[in-house]
């Protein structure tokens, strides 16, 4: 069983303030695997104090310098890659397969795109007579979530450790082994003392106190929308910046000229992957009813194949991260059920053979109205609700119909059509045919949050913009 008992702060691992622990649960098992400290305001004090003091220094750091503990943090973590990987299928189902692929994956792909930025980037700017300058915004708040560990913390702490600021990271409780091994990792790659600082714990005890806190200048989060607007409210006294990547309930327009039966396969397993717990998940699929039932077929020999089970073997699929996810989740597909959808596959309960851990049959619906819970909730998990329209209007009009507005893709072979089909959902992330770039801002419209991630538009959030005016003579 792993215990993590010590938080990283001012660069060495030190006692927290008090002695409050909690259990992680492995949800393979539903048993303790680990037990974490709970850190508290006096801990948030501390790492903040020590952040504070490194950021001057490190600020000032010249860009070669910079890059250079960039990389060093790139080779330590590709050493650490098999050790992250295991935590990631311990803590949070990931299977084997996936952890230690895609996940791992990412947070590598996030630090070698920003070292790229940094080598190129421009930090001041001469119009006229201005000079436009932009400097590192100070002391961070991160506090990241569960789903894609890595992923969500890598967008964070390395475009900030590249701009010049130094942070305090509050990972997810659920989450916290992988975490643990990132901060050993930057340790071991000498990231100055305080400019990374770790304090592990819940929302209530580390969350809050961090986003209200007066001496950090940036709070960025990832998580819910209930959780994002609490982080605002306690954020707005000081006025700092915040930035929030929240819930989403996207849609993938699969349009008529398309291979239909191969675009619904790639969209089912594409959701369903790391168990459907993605906030950018396309959870509901338009399809034109012409092709309803060719559609609903696909949609079902592709669940079908999925295989579920104990993540540390050969599966698609392993459990969802909780006991209340997975509560959450059957009681999404009961409503659904409840409320006239057609049930394709999967339902409510266990995969058969499975009678322990958090396992959740892959699960699709048909005949789905845009006013049903499935279609407006956002339910987090291996569930597909498939919706028809008749025109590429009603299309758009049933795709930009939710609160949320996170992501959105184009299925199509038409290219002039997929593209300006693309132009009209209102979304953050829109994808034609499943692209992927790690170069593209991720943020989204409405509740679904506001400020970016991801390539240059992510390292700007951590920048400040000043106007020296007067800087110049007038030509």
């Amino acid at each position: 069983m792993r215990e993590y008992l010590k938080f990283y702060i001012g660069g060495v691992w030190t006692d927290p303030a008090g002695n409050q622990t909690f259990d992680v649960v492995n949800p393979a098992t539903e048993e303790v695997c680990g037990r974490v400290a709970n850190g508290s305001a006096a801990d948030v004090d501390r790492a903040v104090a020590a952040a504070r003091e490194a950021f001057p220094g490190w600020s000032a750091t010249a860009v070669p310098e910079r890059i250079k503990v960039l990389r060093s943090i790139s080779e330590e973590y590709d050493r650490r890659r098999v050790d992250l990987a295991a935590a990631l299928t311990e803590e949070m189902g990931a299977p084997a397969a996936l952890a230690g692929g895609f996940q791992v994956d990412l947070g590598a792909g996030h630090l070698s795109t920003v070292i790229e930025i940094l080598e190129k980037y421009s930090f001041e700017e001469q119009r006229g007579a201005t000079l436009i300058v932009k400097e590192p915004i100070g002391v961070c708040g991160l506090i990241t979530p569960w789903n894609w560990p890595l992923n969500q913390t890598a967008v964070k702490v390395f475009p900030a450790l590249a701009a010049g600021c130094a942070v305090v990271l509050k990972p997810s409780e659920q989450s916290p082994f992988s975490a643990q091994i990132l901060a050993e990792i930057l340790d071991a790659a000498g990231v100055p003392a305080g400019v990374f600082n770790l304090v592990q714990g819940d929302g209530l005890s580390v969350g809050a106190p961090l986003s209200a806190h007066a001496d950090v200048d940036l709070v960025s989060f990832t998580g819910s929308t209930r959780a994002g607007i609490e982080i605002a409210r306690n954020a707005a006294p000081s006025v700092k910046r915040v930035t929030q990547e929240l819930g989403g309930k996207s849609a993938n327009i699969v349009l008529d000229d398309a291979d239909l039966a191969g675009n619904v396969g790639t969209a089912v397993a594409t959701l369903m992957n790391n168990s459907g717990q993605t906030c950018s998940a396309l959870s509901r699929m338009l399809v034109p009813n012409s092709r309803m039932d060719d559609a609903v077929a696909a949609a079902r020999d592709a669940a079908s194949q999925l295989s579920v089970g104990d993540p540390t073997g050969d599966v698609a699929l392993g459990p969802v991260v909780s006991g209340a996810q997975f509560d959450k989740i059957q009681a999404l597909i009961q409503k659904g059920i409840d409320e006239g959808a057609t049930l394709v596959t999967g339902g409510t309960g266990r995969p058969e053979g499975l009678a322990k851990g958090y396992y959740v049959k892959p699960t699709v619906f048909a005949n789905v109205t845009n006013d049903m819970t499935i279609a407006r909730e956002e339910i987090f998990g291996p569930v597909l609700a498939i919706l028809g329209y008749d025109d590429i209007d009603q299309a758009v009009a049933i795709a930009n119909d939710t609160e949320y507005g996170l992501a959105g893709n184009v299925a199509g072979a038409d290219a002039e059509q997929a593209r300006a089909v693309a132009r009209r959902i209102s979304a953050g992330w829109v994808t034609i045919n499943d692209a992927f770039d790690f170069h593209a801002p991720f943020g989204g419209y409405r509740k679904s949050g506001n400020g970016r991630e991801w390539g240059e538009f992510g390292f700007e959030e951590y920048l400040e913009t000043k106007a020296i005016l007067g800087y110049a003579a007038e030509s």
